[in-house]
Order: C-alpha cells, then structure tokens, then sequence
C-alpha cells in the first residue's frame, strides 16, 4: 500500500508541468508592464486598506461648511485636510475613494473566486466524467450563460436587500459558465494522457485522480488568466452601484459617489471624477498584470519558449 502511495504521488506531481506556472510568472515579471501594474496595484491596495486606520477623518461624517471644497491642486479655496476635496454634503473625498476601493476590492476579488470555484468545478467534473453528467452539467452551463448579468442583477437585488454577499453571488453567477468551459475543454485533453492511465492503472479513484492530479495541472494557467476578470468585476461593481443596485448609501462604494456627483459636474466635477481616477488607475494596473500574464502564458503554450 506505501509502495502505491508513493508511485501515485510521482504522478500526481509531474515536475515539468509545476514548471509551466514558475515559467509564466518569471516571463511575465520580465516585462516592465508587469512590474509596473504590479507595484501600482499594490500601492493602491495598501494605501486602501491601512490609511483610513490610521485616519481621524470618518468617511460618512457630513461637514456643511467644508461643501464643495475644491483639491488642493487646484490652489483656490482647498484644505490640508481634505486633500481631493469634500462632496456636496462635505464628506472627505480620499477618505471616501478609499473606503470605495475596499468595497471594489473586496467584492472583485471575491466574485472570481466564486467563479473559478464554481466554473472549475462543473468543468472538472464534466470534462473527466463524459456521457450524461457531461450532457447535463453543460446544458445547465448554456442556460445560465443565456442570462445576461444586468437581468440576473435586477432580479435578484430587486427582491434581496444589495448587500456584499448578493453582490458578489450576482456577479459570480453571471460569470462562472466561462471557466466551466474553459476547465472541460483542458480536461477533455489531459484525461487520457499516460499520466493519468498511470494513476489509473495504480489504483487511483475518480476523485483522487480529478482532484489531486488534474486540478492542480489545469487550474494555474486559468488563474494566471482570471486576474483581468478581477478588473472587470470592479467595473461591474461600479456599474450596480451607479444603477443603485449596489452597496447602499451612506456606505461609499465608487458607483454611489459617481452617481451622486454627476449633478454637480459643473461646479463641482471632482465629485465624479476622483472615484473614476481611482477605479481607473488600480483597473489599469490590474489589465497590465493580466496581459503581460496572457502573453506569457501563450508564448509558453504555443512553444515559443
């Protein structure tokens, strides 16, 4: 039985694929792209998570006074302590921004995880298992791909209270089928190499095959790729929240405070724009970590390296 184990667990750890994921991520922190959108998204999350502890300033805290207080780069009428201004009920804006990009982060994050969980799932499980748990698993893949996520959004979040968890079962749901698809069509061409009729032929079962020894083979390179999904999640996030089919006011989130800044465009654009900075600059680096990942991968997989 140890001379089984042991003889399985050679195969369950084949060296040259863990190379492929140490292959990717070394080709693309190669790139200055990489590194760039790394640092960047990496400062933006640190500054979100650690400055407003370390802040007296509350987010929701109204200042009528303080109204419409310009940024300070605008060099009229701006304040030390509100360095990108203050809304039209004269709420911090950094503040704000920040606790926005928390929600954003949590949320985006969050949702890809849910999907990947779910999608590799229903792929692994349909891919390996053919016939007719193929037939159905896919079938009720096709019928939730045939949902667009703004109905989904709607009808679920206009029965349900928006809250963080609806949020992200939304758009989870409305994204999972994709790595489903994905995660089958990989397992479709790894089932019947001779590494696995070699667990096969040991005496490994289903599961321990699936799990153990196709799972981890398949599942970086889709990883790797699920890094621009954590982008778009945020801009789905943002467009619920603009919609009002997001986190509920007083709660800042960006969708919220674009939303609430639009009517003051012409006195007071900063409202709008600082939180459309931010989701820019971190959307950004997120899109150059995940092209320069895109491309290494496929470099590697098409054989150019």
């Amino acid at each position: 039985m140890t001379d089984q184990t042991t003889s399985l667990a050679a195969v369950t750890t084949p060296d040259a694929e863990n190379s492929v994921s140490q292959r990717i991520l070394s080709g693309a922190w190669s790139s200055a792209e990489f590194r760039i959108g790394f640092f960047v998204f990496v400062f933006m999350v640190l500054i979100a998570l650690f400055y407003p502890l370390f802040s007296s300033i509350d987010p929701i805290a109204m200042d009528v006074r303080a109204r419409m207080t310009p940024p300070l780069f605008l060099g009229e009428g701006w304040s030390w302590r509100h360095p990108l201004g203050t809304d039209q009920l004269g709420r911090d804006m950094l503040m704000r921004c920040l606790v926005g990009l928390r929600y954003s982060l949590l949320i985006g994050l969050a949702t890809v995880l849910l999907m990947l969980a779910v999608g590799c799932m229903v792929g692994l499980f349909a891919g390996y298992r053919g016939g007719l748990t193929d037939t159905v698993l896919m079938r009720i893949t096709d019928a939730q791909l045939s949902i667009p996520m703004i109905i989904l959004a709607i009808a679920i979040l206009g029965v349900a209270r928006p809250t963080i968890p609806a949020i992200i079962l939304v758009l989870g749901l409305s994204g999972w089928p994709v790595y489903a698809r994905v995660m089958r069509s990989v397992i479709l061409a790894e089932r019947n190499k001779e590494y696995v009729r070699g667990a096969t032929v040991l005496g490994a079962s289903d599961l321990r095959i699936m799990f153990l020894l196709l799972l981890p083979i398949c599942l970086p390179p889709i990883v790797f790729v699920a890094v621009l999904d954590v982008a778009r999640m945020m801009i789905f996030e943002a467009v619920l929240g603009f919609l009002g089919l997001g986190v509920q006011p007083p709660t800042p989130t960006f969708g919220n405070i674009i939303a609430d800044g639009r009517k003051y465009l012409v006195n007071a654009w900063w409202i709008a724009t600082m939180p459309g900075i931010f989701l820019l600059v971190t959307l950004l680096s997120l899109n150059l970590m995940g092209a320069a990942l895109e491309r290494a991968r496929n470099r590697i997989y098409g054989g150019l390296e």
